[in-house]
């Protein structure tokens, strides 16, 4: 949008307020993991070298909930460990997010007992959920764009996006380490004996 104050005055933009608190509630999202089972591993796994978190601007894992405005809950939670995730909801800054990461805390997974939760979208709402057992870290990093692109598009008194599924996807091999052509003509070894 331009106002033509561009022109006349270098180095001035012009711009609609929402706008930019939308610019920069993308780049300021601050996540607090809870993590407790392998998908824990995929997150940690999210911010190394290789998958780099940061260039999201979200490698600020924060593990204190009056810091964080996004909920990563990675894993199984327990019916003992549910009152204590539901206070960490209510202390979050707003606006409150959360990613469902995993089938334990979207469905239960494989623990179909009484002790574990089966789905925490029954007692917090969930805006993403990332599929899998475990989902892998660019599965983490295309949440996490999901949601920095709502907070870019939405005004700051938007609805949340609840129950937005991001789709399984096939691991592939990094390309350093897939089999070359060459690797399946060698011949076989001999065994002496």
């Amino acid at each position: 949008m331009s106002l033509g104050l561009e022109t006349k005055l270098p180095g001035v933009w012009c711009s609609r307020l929402d706008k930019i608190v939308g610019w920069c509630r993308q780049f300021s999202i601050w996540p607090l993991p809870y993590a407790t089972a392998c998908c824990g591993i995929e997150l940690m796994a999210s911010a190394c070298s290789r998958f780099d978190i940061a260039r999201f601007g979200s490698e600020a894992l924060r593990f204190s909930p009056r810091q964080a405005d996004l909920l990563i809950v990675a894993g199984r939670v327990t019916t003992k460990m549910l009152p204590v995730l539901q206070r960490i909801y209510i202390q979050m800054a707003e606006p409150k997010l959360v990613i469902s990461m995993g089938a334990c805390a979207s469905t239960g997974g494989v623990f179909d007992t009484y002790a574990v939760v089966q789905g925490i979208d029954q007692f917090l709402p969930v805006d993403l959920y990332l599929p899998g057992c475990p989902p892998r870290p660019e599965q983490v990093l295309e949440g996490i764009m999901m949601i920095q692109k709502w907070c870019r598009q939405a005004s700051p008194s938007a609805a949340r996006p609840l129950g937005i599924v991001i789709p399984a996807k096939k691991a592939t091999p990094p390309e350093d380490l897939k089999p070359t052509a060459g690797d399946w003509e060698k011949p076989p070894l001999k065994v002496d004996g």
